[in-house]
């Protein structure tokens, strides 16, 4: 089986076609021709995991699938949210989102947070949609020098480690990623 999976993040692809069994051949969008950037206009995270297979499906006809991750900070009532890799701003740096948000969070008692991923699947006329969700807070200051964006921040409930000081199969075992990627193999692999 060939799928497609809609993005230019290399790390990213490498790290699902690990979890994928072996009998689903990966192809990223650079190999099926796809250079564009496919537009996130949607007011959630599931309508812009949703846009990315649509755009493939319209455009390429092939079996694909797409995530989106958001944080969103309960005081803030859901901010970034949507907005998480550009939420300081559209050229602006993860250190940079990061400032902004401890900046609008330094009053507020209620540090609660939730990291959620959404994996919309299209794949013979059929949608599919996956979401994996990470309960946890915001700290005070940065911890931790792995992961990526809000990760040296973000301290999963029932942890004493950030994302950031978290082993990649630790995060990916408790993370929002792993759990909707474990929802769509087992949907992939139950046929």
């Amino acid at each position: 089986m060939k799928l497609v999976f809609a993005t230019h993040n290399q790390n990213k692809f490498k790290e699902v076609q690990l979890l994928l069994p072996n009998h689903i051949e990966l192809l990223s969008l650079t190999d099926i021709g796809c250079i564009e950037d496919i537009p996130e206009t949607a007011d959630t995270i599931e309508g812009n995991a949703v846009l990315k297979t649509e755009h493939i499906r319209n455009h390429y006809g092939l079996n694909c699938f797409a995530d989106d991750t958001g944080l969103e900070v309960s005081a803030l009532n859901g901010e970034p949210g949507v907005y998480s890799a550009r939420y300081a701003g559209e050229n602006k740096s993860s250190e940079d989102n990061i400032d902004k948000l401890l900046k609008n969070l330094s009053n507020v008692t209620d540090r609660s947070a939730r990291f959620k991923t959404a994996i919309a699947l299209s794949m013979d006329l059929q949608s599919v949609l996956f979401l994996g969700i990470c309960e946890g807070s915001i700290i005070k200051t940065r911890r931790g020098d792995k992961g990526f964006g809000y990760d040296p921040i973000f301290l999963p409930d029932g942890y004493t480690e950030t994302f950031a000081e978290m082993s990649l199969s630790e995060k990916s075992r408790i993370g929002h990623r792993g759990k909707a990627m474990r929802q769509l193999i087992e949907y992939l692999t139950k046929g």
